[in-house]
C-alpha cells in the first residue's frame, strides 16, 4: 500500500486526499486548525497538526514517512520553507509534488510556456530551492486560477470594476488538478515542471459575465483600461507528456462548477 502525505488539507488537499484513499492508498493529513483535525480523522486521514511557520516546535516526524509528499499550502515565508526542507532531507520522502502557481510570469501580452522567466516573487524562490535540491525529486505543478466547489467566479469581484476586460482567463476547475496529480503519481514523472490550465482561454469580458448569468446576477461592471495586459498560459508539455485530456474543457460553460 503506497502512503501518501498532503502538506495542506484544504480546498484542493482534502478532496484529493479522499480520492487517494479510494485509490486504496493510506494517506497523511495535515492543518494548521486544531479543530481541523477530527474533520481529518472521520474521513480515514491520519491527521497532523503542522504549522510551517513554526516548524521547530511542531514537526512530527511520522508525517514524513511516505512514499510521496504533497505539499499545497499558501505560504510564501521562504525561511519556513528552508526549515521544512531540512525536514524532509532527514526523512526516506524522495518524491515531492509542489503545487505552485501560474503566478510567477508577470503579464507579457504572450503565450506563456515552462521555459518563460519567472518573477522575483517569493514563489518562483521556494520553487528554485526545492528545483535545486539533491535530497529528493521535485515535480513543480503551476496551477491556473482555481474554480470549482465554493470557487465560483461569479461570487467574485462582488463590489468593484474587473479590471483588463479584454484580456484572457487562465483558469482550471479542482477535478482536473486532482486527476492531473494522479496522473503524475501514477506516471512516476518527477523532477519536471508543468502549466496546469484549460486550453480556453476566453475574455475576461465573457468569461465573467456568463459566470454572473450563471448565479443570475447583475451583469458585472467593467474597468476599461487604455492599456491591454495578459498572458496565456501555455499547457501543451502537460497534455503531451502525461497524455491528459482536461474534464473541463470549456471555461464559458459553467453547468459543471
Amino acid at each position: 500500500m503506497k502512503t501518501y502525505s498532503i502538506l495542506g488539507c484544504g480546498w484542493l488537499g482534502l478532496p484529493l486526499a479522499k480520492h487517494l484513499l479510494i485509490k486504496g492508498a493510506k494517506v497523511k493529513g495535515s492543518t494548521t486548525s486544531a479543530n481541523k483535525l477530527d474533520v481529518l480523522k472521520k474521513e480515514n486521514i491520519i491527521p497532523y497538526l503542522i504549522n510551517i511557520e513554526n516548524i521547530e516546535e511542531d514537526i512530527n516526524v511520522d508525517f514524513f514517512k511516505a512514499d510521496v509528499l504533497i505539499i499545497m499550502i499558501t505560504s510564501k515565508n521562504i525561511e519556513a520553507f528552508e526549515q521544512l526542507m531540512h525536514q524532509i532531507e532527514k526523512s526516506d520522502i524522495k518524491k515531492i509534488i509542489f503545487i505552485s502557481s501560474t503566478s510567477v510570469y508577470d503579464a507579457c501580452n504572450c503565450e506563456v510556456t515552462e521555459n518563460y522567466p519567472t518573477n522575483n516573487n517569493p514563489l518562483a524562490t521556494i520553487e528554485n530551492l526545492f528545483r535545486k535540491n539533491n535530497y529528493f525529486k521535485t515535480t513543480i505543478l503551476r496551477f491556473a486560477g482555481l474554480i470549482g466547489g465554493k470557487r465560483h467566479p461569479g461570487n467574485w469581484f462582488e463590489s468593484k470594476p474587473i479590471p483588463q476586460p479584454e484580456g484572457f482567463v487562465n483558469m482550471i476547475h479542482r477535478d482536473d488538478c486532482i486527476a492531473i496529480i494522479t496522473k503524475i503519481i501514477e506516471k512516476n514523472m518527477y523532477d519536471e515542471t508543468f502549466n496546469a490550465c484549460v486550453n480556453h482561454h476566453p475574455t475576461r469580458r465573457e468569461f465573467y459575465t456568463n459566470a454572473k448569468q450563471a448565479l443570475f446576477k447583475s451583469v458585472p461592471v467593467f474597468k476599461n483600461e487604455e492599456t491591454l495586459v495578459y498572458k496565456i498560459i501555455n499547457t501543451d508539455k502537460l497534455i503531451n507528456t502525461l497524455k491528459y485530456q482536461f474534464i473541463h474543457q470549456d471555461l464559458l460553460d459553467f453547468s459543471t462548477i
